[in-house]
């Protein structure tokens, strides 16, 4: 027969083993969601490249679609926007870049670009401005039709995403 003292020792044990095992699925409980948020987000994950055409876009319109989470300006600009943009001086610009370098040789038509605002991230209004491209209500920046930051508060031009022509209206941005 077991004795006060074995028996004792044994409750002992099972008490340490389980205390052991409450705590390590208590911390399991409390790392796991710090760990599972940084994974990236599904949505995401899901728009990392997608295509677009560019068949139903008239000469001086602009759409907006969505890539990663972000709004992204597609315009298909007019041989007077495009001359305009060329003939900018460099001088003018807060942040310069040749018009050559913010579209595709051979697509000089197009322009696409992330619709965020460089200043805080707002999305510029199309079509407006003193300087016939882009217009940012909350501040006031301006951005001329090649998206180059012309007037205002934004330190650099509006961001080109990593895109190419899959076709003569098929894109592929990302």
């Amino acid at each position: 027969m077991a004795t006060q003292a074995e028996h004792q020792s044994t409750r002992r044990d099972f008490l340490f083993v389980a205390t052991g095992a409450v705590g390590a699925v208590g911390v399991g409980a409390v790392v796991w969601p710090l760990i599972n948020q940084m994974n990236p987000d599904k949505s995401t994950l899901a728009l990392a490249s997608i295509e677009f055409s560019l068949a139903g876009i008239e000469e001086g319109q602009s759409v907006t679609i969505l890539w990663r989470g972000l709004p992204v300006f597609v315009r298909h600009r007019t041989p007077k926007e495009i001359e305009e943009a060329k003939a900018v001086p460099m001088s003018d610009l807060k942040d310069p870049e040749p018009d050559s370098a913010r579209v595709k040789e051979g697509h000089e038509q197009w322009l696409i670009m992330i619709a965020n605002c460089t200043h805080l991230g707002c999305i510029p209004v199309g079509e407006s401005g003193d300087y016939d491209g882009w217009f940012c209500p909350c501040h006031g920046s301006q951005y001329d039709s090649a998206g180059r930051i012309r007037k205002g508060p934004a330190p650099k031009n509006l961001v080109l995403p990593p895109y190419k022509f899959i076709s003569d209206t098929l894109v592929q941005i990302g």
